[in-house]
């Protein structure tokens, strides 16, 4: 009869070392699931700046390409200067 106390003690507490096993490997790979994840969008970001510079870069070759990027930094520079004035208009308004 000891022997069956003694297995069945043995068998509960394999069983709450396999659960608490299980229960750590599940948090590690949530972890793990979240670091790949961010390493993923890290990359994509790094790729999407390469083709955005690349894409620049191609469209300022030749003489047509040079006219247009000249026409492209303008237009980014005037709604710039639009959304800048803008915001001062609103400071003042908000002040009186």
């Amino acid at each position: 009869m000891p022997s069956t106390i003694t297995s069945a003690l043995q068998d509960f507490i394999n069983a709450i070392t396999s659960l608490a096993a299980g229960l750590v490997n599940s948090v590690l790979a949530v972890f793990a699931a979240l670091w790949s994840l961010g390493v993923d969008i890290f990359t994509t970001l790094v790729q999407l700046a390469q083709s955005v510079i690349k894409f620049g870069i191609d469209l300022c070759q030749g003489v047509v390409g040079f006219i247009a990027a000249n026409f492209v930094a303008i237009a980014v520079i005037g709604v710039a200067y639009y959304f800048y004035t803008n915001r001062q208009n609103q400071g003042r308004m908000k002040r009186t």
